[in-house]
């Protein structure tokens, strides 16, 4: 198999990756606790979702994911949510006290006290697996400072960074899905379709990649220069879409 597994840090982190979570359980039938009606076979770990979820002897499809933040209210609300019995509890980590958007408090600091425990819990994560192909990291950058800051890391340890502007989604909300106030929960709703089609290639069968280094292969021109744009069409609101023809 060519697991992934996804890490989804800080608010923004977790907060997408429950949308994606929640997106990804309803493309392949999965229910909120976990079972899938339409895989009959406990077990059978050949099917293409498993690099995404990982079956348990009882039928359950846990998800292969670390939620990570440093204060618990965010996760707090997956441990309350619709999806609270498809996470393991040791997935989710929280802290006591947030880093305030400070890139030295949650780099150096108080990151630092959590960081074993994360590695430990991804560590669990990465021995289910029988051949690991990476990881998908969720997360967000709030000021420029902090752009700037986490540029010379993301340069270096990442091989493949999709970036997305809050703006633009806020524009795509106002002008292609008429939402007078859009949300964060209508922004993430939009990411996650996003993730969603970046990795449907790699939880459905297919011939394009099929694993994470050929997105690299395919996407990247050179290792430094890994920041591929990724555009979407069309987005259209549900009610109009069902009077449209799409091509």
């Amino acid at each position: 198999m060519r697991e992934c597994i996804s890490i989804h840090v800080g608010q923004a982190g977790v907060q997408i990756g429950n949308a994606c979570w929640e997106l990804y359980c309803l493309e392949h039938g999965i229910q909120p606790d976990g079972q899938m009606p339409s895989d009959k076979t406990i077990g059978g770990g050949d099917d293409s979702f498993n690099t995404f979820f990982s079956e348990t002897g009882a039928g359950k499809h846990v998800p292969r994911a670390v939620f990570v933040d440093l204060e618990p209210t965010v996760i707090d609300e997956v441990r309350t949510g619709t999806y609270r019995q498809l996470f393991h509890p040791e997935q989710l980590i929280t802290g006591k006290e947030d880093a305030a958007n400070n890139y030295a408090r949650g780099h150096y600091t108080i990151g630092k006290e959590i960081i074993d425990l994360v590695l430990d819990r991804i560590r669990k994560l990465a021995d289910q697996c029988t051949g690991l192909q990476g990881f998908l990291v969720s997360t967000a950058v709030v000021e420029p400072y902090n752009s700037i800051l986490t540029t010379h890391t993301t340069l270096e340890h990442s091989d493949c960074a999709f970036m997305v502007d809050n703006e633009a989604i806020y524009d795509i909300c106002r002008r292609n899905l008429d939402i007078e106030r859009p949300t964060y929960t209508n922004l993430n709703r939009l990411i996650s379709q996003i993730v969603s089609s970046i990795t449907a290639s790699l939880r459905f069968d297919g011939a394009l990649n099929v694993d994470l280094t050929e997105f690299q292969t395919n996407l990247v021109p050179y290792p430094r220069i890994h920041f591929p744009l990724a555009t979407y069409a069309p987005v259209i609101s549900a009610e109009k879409a069902y009077h449209e023809q799409l091509s």
